[in-house]
């Protein structure tokens, strides 16, 4: 089902979208790719949307920083400099977060509209990346289609292909808060990582891959999350042709349980400290599964370069239950 959400300022028309299945409702906007709402019920069988959302257009236009429930890209994450040098050639890109490129740059995937066609239990959403498009080099045609599973489970697969080497490294950024309203703070998240990327003042990574034992970077044991995190954790399963499971989001209050399970080698651990009005800081947690922050400066992180001829391909699977 799909029904009109707004209209931008040039007259283009944004719609939602809505997939249910198995007790589990999910609403998609054109916009951005957005994921508007994930409804799931809890211990009481009472559904409530676990993820930050706004419920018009004019929301997501008016505060589009924190990227709630969007497709970012070409780039998640940070690009120091806003520059990378790739087969000898540096390429210098929009500079939207201090010195450095964050999520794309200035109008990346967020903020672009996709075209939508049903797909079974599903969406495909596309669009084309222009040569040059905030920096980035080569025409990106890229693809990213939302799924429920019998179970109820979110799957999100992107691809993407090429006509020229580029990078690629694109997530979903939904802030989700298991209780429906108030903080996430008392959440207890189980992750499988067993290292770190420390970074500067800027966020970026310093190279190091350091250890969480006797750190607060240690989730190898469910534990409240807290606040203050906006950093990479290692994935001890590295890049998988098929999605693994690697963390666990409990809230005790609801009962409420969230799965990830991932192709990829990295997950951004944000808990929203600096997400504005109208939500308040905490309201939140990312779980951004991608590539390492600043990956095409680092050679010896995963690698995030795709060649013409080659698909990119990710996939991570939101999985929800109830604890009694």
């Amino acid at each position: 089902m799909n029904e009109l959400f707004g209209t931008l300022s040039d007259g283009t028309p944004v719609h939602r979208w809505t997939l249910e299945r198995a007790g589990v409702r999910v609403r998609v906007l054109s916009y951005g790719g957005i994921v508007q709402a994930v409804e799931v019920p809890d211990r009481q069988g009472r559904s409530r949307n676990v993820v930050l959302g706004f419920p018009g257009l004019d929301g997501y236009l008016a505060h589009p920083e924190p990227y709630l429930g969007a497709v970012v890209g070409r780039y998640a994450n940070r690009i120091a400099g806003a520059r990378f040098t790739l087969d000898g050639r540096v390429h210098t890109l929009a500079a939207n977060n201090g010195p450095n490129s964050l999520h794309g740059g200035e109008r990346g995937f967020d903020k672009r509209v996709w075209d939508v066609t049903p797909v079974a239990h599903g969406l495909r959403l596309t669009l084309a990346s222009a040569h040059g498009e905030e920096g980035f080099p080569g025409r990106l045609e890229m693809s990213v289609t939302y799924t429920l599973d019998e179970r109820g489970a979110l799957g999100i697969v992107y691809e993407a292909v090429t006509d020229a080497p580029t990078v690629v490294n694109p997530t979903n950024h939904s802030y989700w808060n298991l209780a429906g309203s108030g903080s996430a703070a008392g959440h207890e998240l189980r992750l499988a990582a067993s290292r770190f990327t420390p970074v500067d003042a800027d966020l970026i990574p310093d190279g190091d891959h350091r250890d969480v034992t006797g750190t607060r970077f240690d989730f190898r044991g469910a534990r409240r999350t807290g606040t203050g995190y906006d950093h990479n954790l290692v994935l001890d399963k590295g890049v998988t042709p098929t999605p693994v499971e690697v963390a666990e989001l409990y809230d005790p209050a609801s009962g409420r349980v969230l799965t990830v399970a991932t192709t990829e080698p990295g997950m951004q651990l944000y808990t929203a400290d600096h997400i504005g009005e109208p939500f308040a800081p905490g309201a939140g947690i990312a779980l951004e599964t991608q590539h390492f922050p600043d990956s095409p400066n680092r050679p010896d992180f995963p690698c995030t370069v795709l060649r013409p001829g080659g698909t990119f391909r990710s996939e991570t699977v939101y999985g929800f239950a109830v604890r009694p």
